[in-house]
């Protein structure tokens, strides 16, 4: 069985233009299915997810639950058709499962169930709660000598939730070398611009405060997260790592990318094929 594992971000660089095109393409048209779904997301975060497939993490398509696989955590549930969108193009889910998206009976639920759905670790949707639940996960795979590391995506609306800081003291103090924790700060959340709901600023300074590496970068740059990625996995220091990853909302669609921005951006049923066309014309970048 293959294992797809690292390379470098120079050689994969023209790999992952390609991979984060087809996960926005796999997203959008989920979301015409339905035609609905948190598309604004997926496609703002599908950089960070192609560099995460298919240049970070260790894992076999063909067994999802490989012992030595690293694990992703998607701490936000809503994101769901953003991962599905990865493991589509990563062969963990069947691409003719892709019409089956939030319907009955269908492994592609709208909001990410891990008992539904291979290549999905945990059930992320009470906000809050992933960050603790891969800090267990990675004192776990530690404490057996494992060597897999731990990833958990969790949104910027998410440091509003007392319980993501309870995990961020208690990482360092577990010596978790092996969590690699992952922000997408895109400004958005449901009570509206994160920002303005409850400033979490500066979050460089907080998560280096409390005994994290932390980087930061634009969300939406592959050579810039691909760099981000090698530093937080080679890194010999005993702490976690954090990525910060500011992203733009609807990323790859212009007329979506300029529109105003909300949690749960409309898409008319019209607008979905022009979605696609638009991205499709922008694919050379």
């Amino acid at each position: 069985m293959a294992t797809t594992h690292s390379g470098t971000a120079e050689l994969s660089n023209v790999n992952l233009v390609d991979r984060a095109f087809r996960i926005r393409r796999n997203a959008l048209r989920m979301g015409a299915v339905q035609g609905q779904g948190y598309i604004a997301q997926a496609l703002g975060v599908a950089d960070v997810l192609a560099v995460a497939y298919f240049h970070a993490l260790r894992y076999r398509p063909d067994d999802p639950e490989w012992e030595e696989r690293d694990r992703f955590c998607l701490s936000i549930g809503h994101y769901a058709i953003a991962l599905y969108s990865v493991l589509i193009e990563a062969g963990v889910i069947p691409e003719n499962e892709l019409e089956t998206y939030g319907t009955d009976d269908s492994r592609l639920p709208m909001s990410g169930m891990a008992s539904y759905t291979p290549g999905m670790e945990i059930t992320g949707g009470s906000l809050g709660h992933g960050l603790g639940i891969s800090v267990g996960m990675a004192l776990g795979l530690k404490r057996k000598g494992s060597k897999s590391l731990v990833y958990n995506l969790l949104s910027d609306g998410e440091l509003d939730e007392g319980s993501t800081w309870e995990a961020v003291q208690s990482a360092p103090h577990w010596q978790l070398d092996n969590l690699i924790a992952i922000v997408d700060v895109n400004n958005q959340q449901a009570d509206g611009p994160s920002r303005s709901v409850l400033n979490f600023e500066p979050l460089h300074a907080k998560w280096d405060a409390f005994g994290w590496h932390v980087e930061r970068v634009n969300g939406n740059d592959l050579d810039a997260l691909a760099a981000a990625f090698d530093r937080a996995r080679g890194l010999k220091e005993a702490k976690p790592r954090v990525i910060i990853c500011d992203t733009r909302m609807a990323k790859g669609v212009p007329f979506l990318e300029t529109r105003e921005m909300t949690h749960f951006l409309r898409v008319d049923a019209h607008e979905w094929d022009l979605a696609l066309e638009a991205l499709d014309a922008g694919r050379v970048r």
